[in-house]
């Protein structure tokens, strides 16, 4: 207890010392001369000051250069009084000696202080084999299931484990038991995390929570320490919950990446974890809880019976759920008298919970900058723009050929979206530039949460991204760089719909590529080696995706072509007004006869 102070002194010692040492070593070496050349600088008067060794004499002349000679003078001193230069001695051997010996003892005794502090318990290597749970207590979890919205079918699978920290005893009357571990899986924001925390609100038991990355340090063994003194808590606090967040982090397959050595520190955790799951007793009320978004990547011996056995799905909400979240979250705001809840949800399709609470954030300051009383449609609108497209580019000042060259582009998008059926309606329309490099957007707003689609219906997807691009070579004759995220999202919509759908038929009912992650966005692929097909094959492949988006090509442009005049139209209406709203596109529709007939939603009722 008392050595804790004295080992900081002795460090603060050691520190001045080794200091102390090195303040005399100076910033450069003086110039070696002889004798007789500093003879002569002395009766020239050029020497300002002098410091005298027992073997060598320091100068230092006017000019600020440092000399050094070897004494060869035993009166030096009457010379330098004679000529009015300033003199001192220089310390010997033994105070030399000190510059040496110093380092060579301080050094070691800062260190060995140094290790024997974090000896100490509190700090150094007890304080981090430690771990680094945070505590809720009973009294300080209050989140409950209420304020858990968009995830039915998760709080259900959740609820028995809540029943069985009430009431252990009662619930294991048959025999059965809760399982040891439970993950939740799902995309990032879909609130696994508030679940955990609202299991333990509910069963009314402390709460650790820590995460996975937490465990993983420089230091070999405290990982798997941390690990151990976790599971002492929990069963200390029994009834109580771990909650273990990203649990990837910690519990990453071993041996993957090519990693042939079972010594590595995360290793040694993540064996240290699934000892204690086997070891912990179900019945004393403690359970496991793990959250992750990448279950793919996590350790078989994790996932097999007896561990974390069972996997719930919090997945993205569907459009009652996202009515269900957005209700908790408006109820915090002022609303105006024109927002629909409904509408709100309709607009949001793929958001998750978190995106919801952020674009309700984002709708009330937007009401705040323009200084309303309350919060309205309008600001709603324009937060999911600025979700989606990013910020207003206000001050990017584009030459009128490219504000040309943007509107048909982007009524390329809308007006085939227009055309075809299958595909998103189009909320807005716009040549704004907004966020890193778009220079324009086109909003679509689905009509309805899908989860399937059919090969026309990704046809038709292809066709409206290629729309812009199209309208480009239609109107001007050649294409510009604006299609270059377009090309790339058409491009793995090709892909998938080759190499994974299978829906091209002289490719075969074969899927050529492994499934990527459906949590991840853009869909991480799960390792690079997961091709598995001849070189013969892949040219195939390739082959077929670029017929398949060369059709969606040849649908677009034809979409146009019979459209030219309603294109030509609804570029000057881009240029004139900037953003085109969905009534906007109503009207330039009802005020254009087509050749062909528009897609029945966007249809003027006289047709």
């Amino acid at each position: 207890m008392y050595r804790q102070p004295w080992s900081a002194l002795a460090r603060g010692v050691a520190v001045l010392l080794v200091l102390a040492s090195c303040s005399g070593v100076g910033p450069s070496p003086p110039e070696r001369v002889a004798y007789s050349t500093f003879e002569k600088y002395l009766h020239e008067h050029q020497i300002a000051q002098v410091r005298i060794s027992a073997d060598q004499v320091y100068a230092k002349l006017n000019d600020g250069r440092n000399l050094v000679a070897a004494r060869v003078s035993p009166d030096i001193a009457l010379e330098l009084e004679q000529y009015g230069v300033e003199f001192s001695g220089e310390p010997g051997y033994s105070s030399n000696l000190m510059l040496w010996l110093i380092p060579a003892f301080g050094i070691p005794i800062l260190l060995a202080f140094g290790w024997r502090g974090r000896a100490v318990p509190g700090t150094g290597t007890a304080a981090m084999s430690k771990s680094k749970a945070r505590i809720y207590t009973e009294t300080s979890t209050r989140t409950t299931f209420d304020e858990v919205a968009g995830v039915d079918e998760a709080k259900e699978e959740l609820r028995e484990v809540v029943e069985f920290l009430r009431d252990p005893a009662t619930y294991g009357r048959l025999g059965a038991h809760v399982p040891k571990g439970i993950l939740l899986v799902g995309p990032p924001g879909t609130g696994k995390t508030l679940l955990a925390r609202a299991v333990a609100g509910e069963a009314a038991v402390p709460f650790l929570s820590i995460n996975g990355s937490e465990f993983v340090e420089l230091f070999v063994g405290v990982g798997a320490a941390r690990v151990r003194d976790l599971f002492e808590q929990g069963r200390a606090k029994a009834p109580a919950i771990i909650f273990i967040d990203e649990l990837d982090a910690l519990g990453r397959a071993r041996g993957a990446n090519g990693q042939l050595t079972g010594h590595d520190e995360r290793e040694q955790a993540l064996n240290q974890l699934l000892s204690e799951i086997d070891g912990f007793d179900p019945s004393v009320g403690l359970v496991l809880l793990g959250a992750t978004n990448r279950p793919e990547i996590l350790d078989p011996a994790l996932l097999r019976a007896g561990r974390f056995d069972r996997q719930v799905l919090v997945d993205r909400p569907d459009k009652a759920g996202r009515v269900q979240i957005l209700e908790i979250y408006l109820g915090k705001i002022r609303l105006g008298s024109d927002v629909s809840v409904e509408d709100v949800a309709a607009l949001t399709a793929g958001f998750t919970g978190a995106d919801l609470a952020t674009l309700v954030n984002e709708a009330a300051l937007l009401a705040t900058r323009r200084k309303a009383q309350d919060v309205i449609a309008a600001d709603f609108t324009s937060a999911i723009e600025r979700i989606l497209a990013g910020l207003e580019k206000k001050n990017r000042l584009l030459s009128a050929k490219e504000r040309e060259i943007v509107a048909y582009h982007e009524m390329g998008h809308a007006l085939v979206a227009l055309t075809l059926p299958g595909v998103d309606r189009v909320q807005k329309v716009s040549i704004i530039p907004r966020g890193v490099g778009a220079l324009g957007y086109t909003i679509q707003r689905p009509t309805e949460d899908r989860f399937l689609l059919t090969e026309e219906e990704l046809e038709n997807k292809m066709a409206v991204l290629l729309g812009g691009r199209a309208a480009e070579r239609l109107v001007f004759g050649k294409v510009s760089t604006g299609a270059a995220d377009d090309l790339a999202k058409v491009s793995d919509i090709a892909r998938s719909y080759v190499a994974q759908y299978g829906m091209v038929g002289e490719m075969g009912d074969v899927a050529y590529d492994r499934q990527h992650s459906h949590f991840l966005p853009g869909g991480q692929p799960l390792g690079w080696l997961e091709r598995s097909y001849s070189e013969e094959t892949a040219r195939e492949i390739d082959c077929a995706v670029r017929k398949t988006v060369a059709r969606a090509m040849k649908r677009a442009t034809s979409a146009l072509e019979g459209r030219r005049d309603l294109l030509d139209k609804g570029a000057k209406a881009l240029l004139a007004k900037e953003t085109l709203s969905v009534t906007d596109l109503q009207d330039l529709v009802s005020l254009t006869p087509a050749k062909t007939p528009l897609h029945h939603e966007y249809a003027p009722a006289a047709q």
